[in-house]
C-alpha cells in the first residue's frame, strides 16, 4: 500500500495555526491571527467561518443570529461570500456598511451624537437647526437640510466608536452577532478599533472577536496597526504558500519573529539587489524638504530602469503584464514612465498630486474623472452620486440635453486640451460645478497683478503652471494611482501577487527614505524619538513590496546607499546577490528560475 504524501512544511504550520483558531472559537475566546504575506490568511478566515457554521449553525438559526465578517473592500466581500456559498448566516460586509447597519436604527441618538463631531461645526452654524431630520448614509458626504442629515464615511466610523461605549448598544451588538470576524484588521480605523478593544474584547456575554491580518502590511494612515490586549489570544500563522524559497528566506531574515515555512522546498527562485553606488555622475541635490538627496537625476534613473528591464528579459523574465510587475517606490524621477512628466515640475511635494491634497487635483482625480467614466458607461445615477453637491438638479428634458452636450464637449476638450482649458470650460457652463476652493484659486490667479518688489505667491505660480499641463497627464495620473498601467506603487500592490517583481527604490516621497529605514532596521536603538511611525511606514511598504513575487524578486536602488544599509541587505540577500550596477553593467548570475 502506497504511503500517504508527506504534508509540506507550510501546510503543517498552517494546520497548527488553524487548530489554535478552532480552539479559541470552542472556548469562546477572542483571538488575533497574524498571517504574514503569502500565509493564506483569507483561507484561514473562510475555514473558521465554515467550522463555526457546521458547529453553531443550528443555534444561530434558532436565535436569529449571524456571524459578522467585516472586510476592507467590496472585492474582498465578494470573495468571502463566494467561498462560503453565500450562506445567509454570515453577514459579510465592508466596515462602513457593517457600522451603518449597527447604528442606523438609533436615529435619536445619532441626531445628538453627530453634532459633537468637529467636522460638522461649520455646517451646523450655517445650516438649519437640528430637530427631527432623518440621519442617512448613502452618498458618503456631509449634507444638512430641513429633512435629512447625510453622513460622511468617517462620521459613520466615529459614531460607531462612540455608541460602543454604551452598555445597551454593546448588548444589542452581541445579541445580533455572537461572533465578529475582522479581515485585514490592521487597516481598521484607529478610533474604531480602540472602541472595539475597550468594549468588546473579553466582554462577559460576548461577542467573540476574531482578527485576521498582518500589521506589517499596514500601509494606510490613521489605521490601528498591531493590536494587543490581555483579552486577545495572538496566533502566528508561520506559513508561506506563495513564494519560492529564495524570497521566503529574505522575508524570514527581515522578520525573524514570524518565520515562514515554504510550500515546496525544491522551488528555489531568486532574490537579488542591484544598487547604483558606483555611479560616477552627479546625483540630485536635496531640493525642497531634502526629499531628493542622493538620488539619480531623472534621465539617469530612467536609463538604469530601461537597462535593468532589458537585462532581466535576457535572463528569462517574462515582462507580460500578467507575469511581471514593476513596483515603483520612487517618484518624480520616473514620472515619465506613468505618462505625466510635467506634473512633478508643478508641485514642490509629491503628496500634493499623489495623495491629492491639492484642491485642483482632488477635484479632477476624485470627482471629475470618475464622473466622466460613469457618464461614458451610461451610469448616470452613479455619475451624480460621485459629483455629490456639485451635481445640478435636472428638472426638464432640455436641461438634460444641455448637461449631455456639456459632458460631450468636456470629453473632447479633455482628450486634447490643457488642464486650464478643462477648468475654463467648467467655469463657463457651470456644470459639473467646480468646488468653491477651486473657483477661489482661479479667481485669485486672474486678479493677481505683478507688483515691483513683491514676489508672486507660490499658489498663483503653481496654479498657472498646472493650467498649462496637458489634461492627458491627469488621465494618466488617475490610471497610475488606480493601477491601470504596467507600473504601480504602494497604492495598488497590497494584497496582490505576481510571478516576478522588480522593485525600484529611490527618493521623491517625502515620507519614505529606504536607505534611512535600512539603517534604522539594522540598529533599532538608532531610531530617533518620535520616529517610530516613520520607521514602521517605511518597513511595512518595503516588506509588502518584497513579498509580492512567487518566483523572482529584484530590487533596484537609484538612491545612494550607506555602508550600514548595504550591510543589512547583504545579510538578508547574501553578499553575492547584492551587486553594484553603477557602471551600467549587470551580472549574468542569480537571475534564473532556480538561482539561489
Amino acid at each position: 500500500m502506497a504511503s500517504a504524501p508527506i504534508p509540506s512544511p507550510a501546510l503543517l504550520a498552517a494546520q497548527t495555526a488553524e487548530a489554535e483558531v478552532s480552539h479559541c472559537l470552542a472556548e469562546k475566546r477572542s483571538f488575533l491571527l497574524e498571517a504574514g504575506a503569502g500565509a493564506g490568511k483569507t483561507y484561514s478566515l473562510v475555514e473558521a467561518l465554515k467550522s463555526l457554521l457546521a458547529r453553531e449553525g443550528a443555534a444561530l438559526r434558532r436565535n436569529n443570529q449571524q456571524i459578522a465578517c467585516i472586510t476592507y473592500t467590496n472585492a474582498a466581500t465578494d470573495v468571502i461570500v463566494k467561498r462560503i456559498d453565500g450562506s445567509k448566516q454570515v453577514a459579510v460586509s465592508t466596515t462602513h456598511a457593517f457600522c451603518w447597519s449597527l447604528i442606523g436604527p438609533f436615529q435619536p441618538v445619532l441626531r445628538k451624537e453627530f453634532q459633537a463631531l468637529p467636522e460638522w461645526k461649520e455646517k451646523l452654524e450655517a445650516g438649519p437647526a437640528v430637530a427631527s431630520q432623518r440621519i442617512e448614509y448613502e452618498l458618503g458626504y456631509r449634507k444638512l437640510t430641513d429633512e435629512i442629515v447625510s453622513l460622511d464615511h468617517d462620521d459613520v466610523l466615529k459614531l460607531t466608536a462612540s455608541l460602543l461605549s454604551l452598555p445597551k448598544f454593546q448588548a444589542i451588538v452581541a445579541g445580533r452577532f455572537p461572533y465578529i470576524f475582522i479581515d485585514e484588521y490592521q487597516d481598521t480605523a484607529a478610533e474604531l478599533m480602540s472602541a472595539i478593544k475597550s468594549h468588546l474584547f473579553a466582554r462577559k456575554g460576548g461577542p467573540v472577536v476574531g482578527l485576521f491580518g498582518d500589521h506589517w502590511q499596514r500601509i494606510y494612515e490613521d489605521t490601528c496597526g498591531h493590536v494587543t490586549d490581555p483579552g486577545l489570544h495572538e496566533i502566528g500563522k508561520m506559513a508561506n504558500f506563495r513564494s519560492a524559497t529564495s524570497v521566503v528566506a529574505v522575508l524570514n531574515k527581515m522578520r525573524p519573529e514570524l518565520p515562514q515555512a515554504v510550500a515546496d522546498e525544491s522551488f528555489v527562485g531568486s532574490a537579488n539587489v542591484f544598487h547604483t553606488n558606483g555611479w560616477t555622475g552627479t546625483r540630485q541635490p536635496s531640493g525642497p524638504g531634502g526629499h531628493w538627496t542622493g538620488d539619480l537625476h531623472a534621465p539617469d534613473a530612467h536609463q538604469f530602469l530601461e537597462t535593468c528591464i532589458a537585462h532581466l528579459k535576457q535572463a528569462g523574465w517574462d515582462f507580460a503584464p500578467d507575469k511581471t510587475k514593476v513596483l515603483l517606490l520612487t517618484h518624480n524621477g520616473l514620472a515619465a514612465e506613468q505618462g505625466y512628466p510635467t506634473l512633478p515640475k508643478v508641485f514642490p511635494y509629491t503628496d500634493l498630486y499623489i495623495k491629492k491634497t491639492d484642491d485642483h487635483i482632488a477635484f479632477l482625480a476624485d470627482k471629475l474623472e470618475p464622473a466622466i467614466t460613469a457618464y461614458q458607461a451610461k451610469q448616470f445615477g452613479k455619475m451624480f452620486d460621485i459629483l455629490g453637491e456639485e451635481a445640478p438638479r435636472l428638472s426638464s428634458q432640455s436641461e438634460k440635453q444641455k448637461w449631455s452636450d456639456a459632458m460631450n464637449d468636456l470629453i473632447s476638450i479633455r482628450e486634447s486640451g490643457s488642464v486650464g482649458a478643462v477648468i475654463d470650460h467648467l467655469l463657463s457652463i457651470g456644470y459639473p460645478r467646480l468646488p468653491e476652493k477651486v473657483i477661489h484659486r482661479e479667481r485669485s490667479v486672474q486678479e493677481w497683478q505683478p507688483v515691483d518688489s513683491v514676489e508672486t505667491p507660490d499658489l498663483v505660480t503653481r496654479v498657472k503652471k498646472l493650467r498649462d499641463v496637458p489634461y492627458a497627464e491627469i488621465i494618466a495620473l488617475v490610471g497610475y494611482l488606480e493601477g491601470h498601467t504596467p507600473f504601480t506603487t504602494k497604492h495598488s500592490v497590497k494584497g496582490e501577487e505576481f510571478e516576478n517583481v522588480l522593485v525600484v527604490l529611490g527618493r521623491g516621497w517625502n515620507k519614505y527614505n529606504f536607505d534611512q529605514y535600512l539603517q534604522w532596521h539594522a540598529k533599532p536603538a538608532s531610531i530617533p524619538k518620535g520616529k517610530d511611525v516613520t520607521f514602521e511606514r517605511n518597513r511595512n511598504l518595503f516588506y509588502v513590496a518584497c513579498s509580492r513575487p512567487k518566483t523572482r524578486l529584484t530590487l533596484l536602488f537609484t538612491q545612494v546607499l550607506t555602508p550600514a544599509a548595504l550591510a543589512l541587505l547583504q545579510s538578508w540577500f547574501h553578499a553575492g546577490n547584492v551587486i553594484d550596477v553603477g557602471t551600467g553593467k549587470f551580472p549574468e548570475v542569480g537571475l534564473g528560475p532556480d538561482a539561489s
